[in-house]
């Protein structure tokens, strides 16, 4: 089995269908360091009733719990969607080395609003599997219409 970025979304996007599953927006993250996955997360802001609950922001909390420091310059994060400017600050203090994303987020997304709000040395790799990826968005914002 090839563990490439396709392979890593996928796992993404497992973690987006747990989120939508319990009602939040289907936004899923992964850390991958050496190969290996160490932090999966989903948005958790409806159940903790926490605006800052992106999966992003706990996925960086595991991430930093696992390797037993804050920085995680050797790491790849992998989310569903565009991180918003608050991710995108915490991915930036945590130096993560790379930043793998599907979909644009055209309303809310860091490139917006805050293009450069990420470290200058995190590599950014956009739209892995971002079809699947915006497709369950719009399918959960699309199910909460009607």
């Amino acid at each position: 089995m090839i563990l490439d970025d396709s392979y890593f979304m996928k796992q993404a996007l497992l973690e987006a269908q747990k989120a939508a599953d319990r009602d939040e927006v289907p936004v899923g993250a992964i850390i991958v360091c050496n190969g290996r996955i160490i932090a999966r997360a989903h948005n958790l802001t409806e159940v903790l009733n926490d605006v800052t609950a992106h999966a992003e922001m706990q996925a960086i909390t595991a991430a930093a719990n696992v390797l037993g420091g804050k920085y995680l310059t050797d790491c790849t994060l992998y989310v569903t969607v565009e991180p918003c400017v608050m991710c995108a600050g915490a991915i930036a203090w945590a130096q993560i080395g790379r930043l793998v994303f599907g979909a644009v987020d055209e309303k809310r997304g860091y490139q917006r609003y805050a293009p450069s709000a990420l470290h200058p040395k995190t590599v950014v790799q956009r739209g892995v599997m971002g079809e699947e990826c915006g497709a369950l968005m719009k399918d959960f914002f699309v199910a909460k219409r009607r």
